[in-house]
């Protein structure tokens, strides 16, 4: 079992990620391994002065031990540095009420009107300080350890914008230009699209306005079998689905050609099967890696459309839940787009959802005299007293996912 769950409010102290699953004498460090996808993350064009303001690190509260996991669970903790500017507003401690900075007028899109019904708050602050993304630093933090597991298994990932603004920038997917996709202010290999999309951003921040678009992870060295087709809860695709769709403003997820495989004949849409005894591959990848539950072998590919940020500097009409007289939504800082930074919490997303199903084949250490063979896989991997297998040493695995 692979489990995490997050604590803490967007400007409370910290953000608290907890991880529990990951195999004992994985070599990791938050400086090489966590804090590079944390960076990412608060990266893209179109973001906020609340990017500016933090800079995220993760320490280490457990589960890691001289550079090593212990195979406990693995607690991390990431500083809000804007706190110091909240405290008197966010503190635990009782009194100091009524507290500054109360939000009594809910966004249209977001979390504060449902939330406060639920939960009985009529400050919807209690509401927005834990739906907001700053909680999605945890799941990177978390995504990011997922994915150290799975480029040691010789498993490479990618995070990706295809689209912004209803303009496409695809571009095509080149794993020798990772490098480029850090360096992109958008997270994308069409450079001519980025000016498009620039100039919209802009234009959209001027009107008081926000733009969504689709991202995309991808995997390549997944292995044939991860997930099943016994049972609806042990489908592969199902769970990424699931895992995706609860990242904030998310509103949609395909896996492959997904919404367009539904307008095609299916001679157009299938993946016509080549090989032979050594190794069977697809002619084409329009399933994006999954077939009946299962992964195929072929590079896995998810795509996420994120809506527009429902926090508005131009707001829509909404109901005051205190007067219940008509009011302007709440204003609260926030970017314009955070579609390059989604694409990185998707990936950690599905990073997380690989490794839960690969703990299902994985032993909880690796002894050096182990020889391990999954189900589905050519050859085994071996252990001769290290972490790394032979599979990931011979593909050169030295960006993606380990990097």
């Amino acid at each position: 079992m692979f489990r995490f769950l997050s604590a803490g409010e967007s400007h409370g102290p910290a953000l608290t990620a907890l991880l529990d699953g990951v195999p004992a004498g994985l070599p990791l460090t938050a400086a090489d391994h966590v804090d590079p996808w944390l960076r990412r993350r608060q990266g893209g064009y179109g973001r906020g002065q609340r990017m500016v303001i933090e800079q995220d690190r993760a320490t280490f509260k457990g589960g890691v031990r001289a550079g090593r996991t212990t195979g406990g669970p693995i607690a991390m903790e990431i500083l809000n540095r804007d706190w110091a500017n909240w405290q008197d507003v966010m503190a635990a401690e009782p009194g100091n009420e009524p507290r500054k900075r109360a939000l009594t007028q809910p966004r249209p899109g977001h979390a504060d009107l449902a939330g406060g019904i639920k939960y009985g708050h009529k400050d919807l602050r209690d509401v927005l300080e834990r739906a907001s993304a700053r909680e999605t630093a945890a799941r990177v933090a978390a995504g990011a350890v997922a994915m150290r597991l799975l480029g040691e298994l010789g498993i490479e990932a990618s995070a990706r914008v295809i689209s912004l603004g209803g303009v496409d920038c695809d571009g095509g997917m080149d794993w020798d230009r990772l490098e480029d996709l850090d360096a992109s202010p958008l997270r994308s290999f069409d450079s001519d699209a980025e000016e498009r999309i620039i100039d919209l951003i802009d234009a959209a921040k001027e009107r008081g306005d926000t733009l969504g678009g689709v991202v995309e992870a991808r995997f390549r060295g997944v292995p044939v079998g991860l997930g099943s087709f016994t049972q609806w809860d042990r489908k592969l695709d199902g769970r990424l689905a699931q895992a995706v769709m609860s990242i904030h403003a998310i509103k949609g997820v395909e896996i492959g050609d997904g919404w367009r495989a539904a307008t095609l004949p299916g001679s157009q849409v299938h993946d016509a099967i080549v090989g032979g005894a050594d190794r069977y591959s697809r002619a084409s990848n329009r399933s994006g890696g999954l077939e009946g539950g299962m992964s195929n072998g072929e590079e896995l590919v998810v795509h996420a459309a994120m809506k527009p940020i429902a926090t508005l500097m131009r707001p829509l009409a909404t109901v005051d839940v205190l007067t219940h007289a008509p009011a302007d939504a709440a204003r609260e800082r926030s970017d314009v787009t955070a579609v390059p930074a989604a694409s990185i919490v998707v990936v950690a997303m599905a990073a997380m959802t690989l490794a839960s199903f690969l703990r299902y084949e994985l032993p909880s250490c690796p002894p050096a005299t182990v020889t391990f063979r999954p189900k589905g896989w050519s050859r085994g991997w071996q252990w001769p007293g290290s972490w790394v297998p032979a599979r990931a040493a011979s593909a050169g695995n030295s960006r993606g996912v380990s990097s």
